[in-house]
């Protein structure tokens, strides 16, 4: 017979992306200026594809990154009072190759993933948290839309 052991005897579960509302909030705090770097090298990511349909599916996520910046500064300010200040010495990479561009996107989009989610850890419930989880399913659609670029990318480069 298996037996079930009581809460008290248990030791509390906590996730290894746990993470404190502290450290949530700075981990906030930089996405704004990383959502801003996405913006602009996916502007220059535009300018490189080879046709209009593509050039369509990267502008509809350069503007989804605008809108998250925008949640990112509007959720700072009320849950901290404060408006995000400073700018990143961070400068967006150049684009080389459309390809290559592609792949630097799809894996920026999978790392937003992880940051998003230890900050989604670190806010109360609600709507933030809400919020926060509808920009991580964008980050993931984005991924998968990055993703479906490249096949078609690479599949007519054979």
């Amino acid at each position: 017979m298996n037996m079930v052991y009581p809460y008290w005897f248990r030791s509390p579960f906590v996730p290894v992306w746990a993470t404190s509302t502290q450290d949530a909030l700075e981990l906030m705090r930089t996405s704004v200026q990383g959502e801003r770097n996405d913006e602009l090298f996916y502007d220059q990511l535009i300018r490189l594809t080879p046709s209009q349909n593509q050039a369509e599916v990267i502008t509809s996520i350069r503007n989804d990154e605008r809108d998250h910046n925008q949640m990112f500064r509007q959720m700072y300010r009320e849950i901290t009072g404060h408006e995000v200040t400073g700018v990143s010495n961070e400068v967006p990479e150049h684009v080389h190759s459309y390809v290559a561009g592609l792949q630097k996107a799809f894996q920026g989009e999978l790392s937003a993933v992880e940051k998003y989610r230890k900050i989604w850890f670190g806010l109360p419930y609600g709507v933030y948290k809400d919020t926060l989880y509808g920009i991580i399913l964008d980050e993931q659609k984005h991924a998968a839309k990055y993703n479906n670029l490249l096949l078609q990318n690479l599949a007519g480069n054979q």
